[in-house]
């Protein structure tokens, strides 16, 4: 058995370090001893464009706000999808994700990052979707763990009430909210219809394989 190799890591605003581990080929994130996503593992995370893109079918030229960079399996997912005259904005609050992106995991992210329809935005996702006003025809989120968070508290307020409200301003009449969690959350989707939003819980499973565990996708949908 090839044996993990830290290549890097950082401490967040809490205090608790984000690594980034390999194994020959294999790239895994960790939050401390909790993994957060793994190189091997990206058929939920490109579910998460997939089914939103599916949403949308028959619009032209949509504006996709992607929350969190990752590995850059939703964003592959979605340039997949979306035709040449969309465009997708991708925002990543962790500078050394970034760094990792272009750096150590390069290959797993088949430079997409230079797509012509990709714009790369270093900061806080929260920050585009209250400065936006029905600007969006997708908001993807695949932030922290979901809505019951490990990373940074702050990630809470995407959403709580006031969070969905502001989601679904931003979101064009029509318009797709597609939220990634590890896990169920009952109150969550409870929020995202008080909110206004005609809701779909999607269960998908972790691998391209369709093994592993299962993962959760909502897809809100603002009426219009």
């Amino acid at each position: 058995m090839i044996p993990w190799t830290r290549l890097d890591a950082v401490k967040l605003e809490d205090g608790v370090e984000l690594k980034l581990m390999r194994r020959g080929s294999e790239f895994s994130i960790m939050l401390g001893a909790n993994e957060l996503m793994n190189s091997r593992l990206s058929g939920s995370e490109e579910a998460l464009a997939e089914l939103a893109a599916a949403k949308l079918k028959g619009r032209a030229e949509i504006r996709m706000l992607i929350g969190g960079l990752g590995m850059g399996f939703t964003l592959r997912a979605a340039l997949k999808v979306l035709g040449e005259g969309a465009s997708v904005t991708v925002a990543e609050l962790v500078p050394e994700v970034i760094r990792w992106a272009r750096g150590h995991m390069e290959p797993v992210f088949e430079a997409c990052l230079d797509d012509p329809r990709v714009k790369l935005f270093e900061g806080d996702v929260g920050e585009l979707i209250r400065g936006t006003d029905r600007g969006w025809d997708a908001i993807l989120l695949d932030v922290d763990n979901g809505p019951d968070g490990l990373t940074r508290k702050g990630n809470d307020a995407l959403y709580s009430a006031q969070g969905l409200a502001s989601a679904y301003r931003a979101l064009s009449p029509g318009g797709v909210f597609s939220v990634w969690s590890s896990a169920p959350d009952t109150a969550f989707t409870r929020r995202l219809r008080q909110a206004g939003f005609e809701v779909t819980e999607a269960p998908v499973r972790a691998s391209t394989k369709k093994r592993g565990a299962r993962h959760m996708i909502w897809l809100a949908v603002r009426p219009g």
